[in-house]
């Protein structure tokens, strides 16, 4: 198989090293400083250079807010079997665009990445194929993927978004909230350096890409609910209402399992 990744970020760059041991793999990024000591992998910094490769697969790996624009860059260069595949969180304008590029495609969602997760032992971690996807595209993907023993589901574009508003936005929001209020100089409990440890990590990532989580259409609901939440906690709070409380604990631990 061959295939083009559109980006040398830290999930491209994870993506062209492991499909590089079984696939002939070549790489894309407008920044030449970037693939300039890549080993096993041809890198391009012109994308009429892709035309040459006939990719059957592009890999789009680029920052959130560029996904669209760099496959409507390189799809002049492309041979109509090509196949376009995106990893993007977000989903937004995707199906509308796949549905007028005139090629199959593979929309998926790797849900892990190098901040949080142990890139080196990936047991037990899931991604997410989008209905509609070309069958043998995911076929392929679904191969790659199991050596890692990864866990798969398969959501429309609608139900993807909508369920990254709880499995994203929700922890963004509260680390978020959690940042605005730290104070320099304070000595830190064990819970308050785990919580600091999570939130340090989160703010390393770009802030495009945080933005577009956070203005994820399916947003604002889910901080609606948080809001609502606390308003409720701040209610107990007040009335140092110990029923109330109890109530509310035995709930979240419910939640929580």
């Amino acid at each position: 198989m061959k295939i083009c990744v559109l980006g040398f970020g830290r999930m491209g760059s994870w993506f062209a090293k492991e499909l590089a041991w079984s696939c002939e793999v070549a790489i894309y990024d407008k920044d030449p400083k970037k693939t300039k000591e890549i080993q096993n992998v041809k890198a391009f910094d012109e994308p009429s250079h892709i035309k040459t490769f006939k990719p059957e697969i592009i890999l789009n790996a680029v920052s959130l807010k560029d996904t669209i624009s760099a496959f409507k860059e390189i799809i002049p260069y492309l041979e109509g079997g090509c196949i376009l595949s995106d990893i993007a969180s977000i989903k937004g304008e995707l199906d509308d665009f796949y549905k007028t590029s005139g090629f199959d495609f593979v929309s998926m969602h790797p849900m892990f990445g190098p901040t949080f997760a142990d890139m080196g032992s990936l047991k037990n971690e899931s991604v997410i194929f989008i209905k509609g996807s070309c069958r043998d595209g995911v076929l392929f993907f679904k191969e790659f993927f199991r050596r890692y023993k990864l866990k798969f589901f398969e959501y429309t574009f609608g139900e993807h978004d909508e369920m990254m508003a709880y499995s994203l936005t929700l922890p963004f929001i509260c680390s978020m909230a959690f940042s605005a209020s730290v104070k320099k100089g304070v000595v830190p409990g064990t819970t308050f350096a785990r919580h600091l440890n999570i939130a340090k990590k989160l703010l390393k990532e770009d802030d495009h890409l945080l933005g577009e989580i956070l203005f994820n259409r399916y947003s604002l609901p889910k901080l609606d609910e948080i809001t609502g939440k606390l308003e409720y906690l701040k209610h107990i709070i007040r009335g140092k209402d110990h029923e109330e409380l109890g109530i509310f604990l035995k709930k979240i631990r419910e939640n929580v399992g």
